[in-house]
């Protein structure tokens, strides 16, 4: 046995932390992004959006006011 005596709270606590740190580990591998692959997917987006607007359809005169 260990020559001192061990604080069982802080080994249940580190023993809790240790296991959460290997399923943030899991779970970034598994659902992970890189800061490449968010900034790519973020300007396709932006692009896209950009595209759809230019073919919006203006249905205002030239005052700017609608027409009804």
């Amino acid at each position: 046995m260990a020559d001192a005596p061990i604080n069982l709270n802080r080994a249940r606590k580190a023993r809790a932390r240790l296991k959460k740190a290997r399923q943030a580990d899991e779970n970034a591998v598994k659902f992970g992004r890189t800061k490449a692959e968010r900034a790519q997917d973020d300007a396709q987006r932006s692009l896209l959006r950009n595209r759809l607007d230019a073919h919006r359809r203006n249905d205002r005169g030239d005052d700017g006011a609608t027409e009804t």
